[in-house]
């Protein structure tokens, strides 16, 4: 599963329509499928217009006027607009339907490919951004509501409920993302796999990524770095300082005090893309022979 729409490029075969798809060529049962994040910011921004964003919900109440003189604050865009980092809220929401749903429940590994290092971390730390962000909304909402529930008093007049809408649908965002963040710190069920390349910047990268990791308790126990020179890549100036290049960098890796302790997988620079079913055959038989 990817968040990052490459999937589709690597397996050379469209999965970019928000489900699971067959992946074909291969004799035991795989399925891909790419998150689709502009859709579900679609799908939040139309619940929020429709049932539930800010003038919605005082307009209920018989105070569309408050609402528009409040308009000039922009407090509808703390419902109606979809809150920064929501792909990756989408992405980790999707594994904790393919845990708790007995739908696929025959599916033995689940493979999340994340973007990388910003991003990731951006991921691990959604679940307390959410709380923090949510809990603000659900207050001011409470708030308006309280405030709202005692003019209608005064005036003798029923007070409707409000109508779910965003803020409901991120609260169930927010516990599922908190199952997922329980998951991603199980060591007995989650494993998190770091890939780099043999360059000093990027193994300084991994080192900071692995140290991040540890301090979330995210559980790290290998690392494969990718792009290798073969021995044999000696005949050329070019190639042979480029060897000694990435050969510096995986003593700095064995040296490193982040990353010395984790299995080391090196997969080699191969001449041919690596895309499509035979290629990724092709690779996986040469790293994992």
């Amino acid at each position: 599963m990817d968040p990052a729409h490459s999937l589709s490029d690597s397996f050379d075969q469209d999965l970019s329509g928000g489900t699971l798809v067959p992946i074909r060529g291969l004799d035991s049962p795989l399925f891909g499928l790419e998150i689709n994040p502009e859709k579900t910011k679609e799908d939040f921004r139309y619940a929020s217009q429709n049932n539930g964003g800010v003038k919605n919900i005082m307009d209920s109440m018989g105070l569309g006027m408050v609402a528009e003189q409040l308009g000039e604050l922009k407090l509808a865009e703390l419902l109606d607009t979809p809150p920064p980092g929501l792909d990756e809220a989408v992405a980790i929401s999707k594994v904790m339907q393919f845990v708790d749903s007995p739908e696929y429940s025959m599916f033995t590994r689940i493979v999340f490919d994340t973007a990388p290092t910003g991003h990731t971390l951006r991921l691990l730390s959604l679940p307390n951004f959410m709380d923090a962000s949510i809990g603000k909304i659900m207050k001011m909402k409470k708030k308006i509501a309280s405030a709202t529930s005692a003019i209608k008093s005064v005036f003798g007049k029923e007070q409707p409920s409000l109508a779910e809408g965003p803020t409901d649908k991120l609260e169930q965002l927010r516990e599922r993302m908190a199952k997922v963040r329980d998951l991603f710190r199980d060591s007995e069920t989650t494993e998190f796999v770091i890939v780099t390349i043999p360059t000093v910047m990027a193994v300084r990268e991994s080192s900071r990524l692995h140290a991040s990791l540890k301090k979330e308790k995210v559980p790290v126990k290998r690392l494969i770095v990718n792009q290798i020179l073969p021995p044999s890549a000696t005949d050329c100036k070019f190639c042979s300082m480029k060897r000694k290049d990435q050969m510096r960098a995986l003593d700095m890796i064995r040296s490193d005090p982040e990353l010395g302790g984790l299995a080391l997988t090196e997969a080699p620079l191969v001449d041919v893309e690596i895309r499509g079913i035979p290629a990724l055959q092709f690779m996986g038989n040469m790293v994992w022979k």
